[in-house]
């Protein structure tokens, strides 16, 4: 088969050197050079001609990470690469999914568009906002799970009374996922907002006192919804509490709330880069394998699906 190339975006090159170390490459040579007015131009610095060329960029704030993405795929489309795959550990902009209410945007679908229209032949991504998503693009979208990094971790934790719960009714799919997988009751909470990212009340549904909890959620921005839910089920006796989420957007005040909440320990992927200095409760799994191993597949043309414990 024609060889194949990874490249990195700026602010993903930490997780594309480890999962171009996985597969056994150097990491391709790319620059980035930036104008005084804030504008920036990308520049294959080695060939791509003929080459199956998979480009890693997370589109994580701010918004210079989506565009270095789509001048990427621009740029290797017009450098004749064979095929242009867009790794996206982290795809932003997926909250907006659909319209909750009126004369909003639907930027996720904007994005697939973008990405589309700037040339991309087929996405490899991790633990969508929401699974139908993948609905929006006219390519194949390869949809990666982060329970198999997430899993060997919870395990080696030997937790006894074990129960798995969601921070709210919208991550009951991915929560029950776990819950089948450990045969685990599920706990739910169910929150009302008053506005985005402010969490006006909380109630458990399920039994808490004297188990080891697991919360599970896609992400965690400003820590809000999980540090609410935390400390609800230690008030109502539970051992201890822990977190799992797939992205750590972390913004601002999250890791004091995370540090001041009743969590033991919060677990994330790399998919955003993240300083745990800020933020000694957090422990931080690598995906580089699991994405090294998905790229070697798709360019064999196998399937992924085996390496799927649960969806």
């Amino acid at each position: 088969m024609s060889t194949f190339k990874v490249f990195s975006g700026t602010n993903s090159r930490y997780v594309a050197e480890e999962i171009a170390h996985d597969l056994g490459i150097e990491l391709g040579k790319m620059n980035v050079a930036h104008f005084a007015d804030g504008e920036f131009e990308v520049c294959f610095e080695e060939s791509v001609r003929g080459a199956h060329v998979y480009l890693v960029q997370s589109t994580f704030p701010n918004q210079d990470n989506l565009m270095e993405l789509l001048l990427m795929i621009d740029a290797a489309k017009r450098a004749s690469a064979k095929s242009i795959a867009a790794v996206i550990p982290y795809f932003g902009w997926a909250r907006q999914d659909r319209k909750d209410k009126p004369r909003v945007s639907i930027a996720s679908k904007l994005v697939a568009n973008l990405l589309e229209a700037a040339g991309v032949d087929c996405v490899i991504t991790m633990d969508l906002h929401a699974d139908q998503i993948q609905g929006f693009f006219n390519v194949p979208v390869n949809h990666l799970y982060a329970s198999t990094v997430f899993v060997p971790y919870i395990e080696s934790l030997h937790l006894e009374d074990m129960v798995i719960a969601s921070p709210d009714v919208g991550g009951a799919k991915r929560a029950n996922s776990y819950a089948k997988y450990f045969n685990t009751p599920l706990v739910l909470c169910h929150k009302q907002r008053a506005k985005a990212n402010v969490v006006d009340k909380m109630t458990i549904i399920g039994d808490v006192k004297d188990k080891n909890v697991i919360l599970v959620d896609d992400m965690i921005d400003t820590a809000g919804t999980i540090c609410k839910a935390a400390n609800l089920m230690m008030e109502n006796g539970a051992k201890s509490v822990r977190a799992l989420a797939s992205h750590a957007i972390m913004s601002d005040p999250a890791s004091e709330r995370i540090m001041e909440s009743g969590l033991e320990e919060v677990i994330f992927s790399n998919s955003i880069p993240f300083d745990g200095a800020k933020c000694p409760k957090a422990h931080v799994l690598s995906i580089a394998s699991l994405f090294a191993d998905t790229i070697q597949r798709v360019h064999d043309n196998r399937s992924i699906s085996s390496q799927y414990l649960f969806k």
